[in-house]
């Protein structure tokens, strides 16, 4: 089943999606599925980041080839780092370079969204807390992160967190394609299968360190084939039974 968040004038609103048909629901799905009886077609409406999170948390490393590729061993757990919820924007918004650097990367992953409060979980009850998944683009300012050794500044910038488009609950996240395309071109395409640690790992390894509330994110890590960002360029993370989130890259006028 897909949730999203949308807009329609003034008017925001959590909806199930069906097709091209959106039924408008009362509340947000993770409290219950009451549907309003209002329904829109997905061609009137704008189609808004499908969380509001009070934080992400990305993990770096969690792919075995992505972590060959930058030359490091693999982790012995996982590697997190937190972006804010002002980086997040939704489909087809901007990416915005920022001017104090000048390579910027995409990376493709699987996005988690938490149903609700969860701290300390074991891995065995880690899909209790969790309402879905996502498309995530985990845009990194490289030289920055290089330069800082500190993630906070390179993955932390405005526009730094496309989500999107929608929340689909009735995936495998254990074996699910995603691939990333750059003007129409693939330049990842790889599956959750090769993940180092899986999203019930990372669930409960996370909630260890920290409360996870409703609507929070877990970014998953990216596969190999991260690049370079470009202005004018468009970037589309495309996963399986999820969708495609795209976006457009300007840079700061």
């Amino acid at each position: 089943m897909k949730f999203g968040r949308f807009l329609f004038g003034e008017k925001v609103f959590w909806g199930r999606v069906e097709g091209d048909e959106i039924a408008v629901l009362k509340i947000p799905p993770q409290k219950g599925l009451i549907e309003s009886g209002e329904v829109f077609n997905i061609n009137e409406v704008k189609i808004l980041p499908p969380v509001v999170p009070t934080k992400i948390v990305g993990v770096g490393l969690n792919y075995r080839k992505h972590a060959e590729e930058m030359g490091k061993p693999l982790p012995a757990e996982p590697l997190i780092f937190l972006k804010p919820s002002t980086a997040v924007i939704g489909p087809e918004d901007n990416i915005i370079l920022p001017p104090v650097s000048e390579r910027v990367d995409y990376e493709g992953e699987l996005g988690v969204v938490i149903k609700k409060a969860c701290k300390n979980v074991a891995v065995e009850e880690a899909s209790e807390c969790i309402m879905g998944f996502t498309c995530f683009n985990d845009v990194t300012a490289r030289d920055l992160q290089a330069k800082d050794v500190q993630y906070t500044r390179a993955k932390g910038f405005d526009t730094f967190a496309p989500v999107g488009p929608f929340i689909e609950t009735d995936i495998n996240p254990d074996e699910v394609e995603i691939k990333t395309y750059l003007n129409g071109e693939i330049r990842q395409h790889s599956s959750t299968a090769d993940m180092i640690f899986n999203v019930y790992q990372l669930v409960s390894f996370i909630s260890g360190v920290m409360t996870l509330l409703p609507g929070d994110v877990i970014a998953t890590g990216t596969p190999p084939g991260v690049g370079k960002l470009s202005p004018g360029d468009r970037v589309s993370i495309e996963i399986d039974g999820i969708g495609t989130l795209s976006n457009y890259v300007v840079a700061v006028k």
